[in-house]
């Protein structure tokens, strides 16, 4: 039995001592020496080339390092008949749940506008209100968007969140489907989108949905780049319908040199890293999941190749 991992070269190493560490009966190769193809059961990746895991033959479940699985699905020769198991790791919940606290606090308490005082040396009162006044919206109440409404509901904001399948969550008010969606951005006034990145959601964040908000709203986006149409964010801006926006996903990645978001003085840019898989704990779930799988269980956290997510 044979595991074969993929990740970016930066972080390989941590990976790879997690796995030594935790499971050191396993048949560990990396993605460029994976020796006889056939003993590979298990793939553990990120962004692997298209075509190349419908190599291998005897492959039993596909592991993604992140929580997304979209790099998965834009595979047109992905194996439609092998699992593909989404990460739900305790320390990637935490730390995108800290980003959208973090960001939603900065938009709520006009934080940009006081920095910007700052280097004007421009003594100003900013009046805010707290935060049962501020109504923030969470597009996508998954994993990550569910922890993040609760984190927000409990420092007493007016939480909203939006799902295409009804959830609840006490103390959210909680829309969904095409039907929800004009109420529940109608009444946000901070929007943050944890969606997945699905066809149906592709350039979600655009023209018509901004106009859609309130006047002056801002944006949190913290999910895909394909969510998001970037020259309409930047009208939006420019016409002040939205006020400001924070953006740590992009269409191209890294964000070229001279785009017009890098120095815009309402945006914020962050280089894809409001949370990122523990190593450790990551690895803990990929070994019970195994375990499942040889005892002939189905593992845990499957992705619905239909919904793709």
């Amino acid at each position: 039995m044979a595991l074969i991992l993929r990740t970016d070269a930066a972080r390989a190493d941590a990976w790879r001592a997690a796995l030594e560490r935790q499971a050191p009966e396993l048949d560990l190769r990396m993605w460029d020496e994976p020796g006889d193809i056939t003993d590979i059961e298990f793939a553990l990746v990120w962004k692997p080339a298209r075509g190349v895991l419908r190599g291998f033959p005897n492959l039993k479940a596909i592991f993604s390092i992140g929580a997304g699985v979209d790099h998965l699905f834009t595979d047109p020769e992905l194996p439609a008949d092998v699992p593909v198991v989404r990460m739900v790791e305790p320390e990637l919940t935490r730390g995108m749940t800290e980003y959208v606290v973090l960001h939603v606090l900065r938009h709520h308490r006009r934080q940009r506008e006081m920095e910007a005082n700052q280097r004007a040396e421009k003594w100003e009162m900013i009046q805010v209100p707290t935060a049962p006044a501020r109504k923030v919206g969470i597009m996508g109440l998954g994993e990550l968007g569910g922890a993040s409404a609760r984190a927000l509901a409990g420092l007493e904001f007016d939480v909203a969140g939006w799902s295409r399948s009804p959830k609840e969550i006490p103390g959210v008010e909680c829309f969904h489907g095409d039907f929800g969606l004009d109420a529940f951005l109608a009444r946000t006034e901070i929007l943050v989108c944890l969606l997945p990145l699905t066809p149906e959601t592709e350039g979600i964040l655009n023209a018509d949905l901004f106009a859609k908000l309130p006047k002056g709203a801002s944006l949190i986006n913290a999910a895909r780049g394909g969510h998001q149409i970037e020259a309409d964010i930047l009208t939006a801006l420019e016409s002040g319908q939205l006020s400001e926006t924070t953006l740590d996903v992009f269409r191209e990645e890294p964000l070229p040199a001279g785009h017009p978001l890098w120095r815009h003085p309402r945006v914020t840019v962050t280089p894809h890293n409001a949370s990122l898989t523990d190593p450790i704990g990551a690895v803990k779930q990929v070994i019970a999941n195994i375990e499942r799988i040889r005892r002939g269980e189905p593992p845990l956290n499957i992705v619905d190749p239909k919904a793709g997510y």
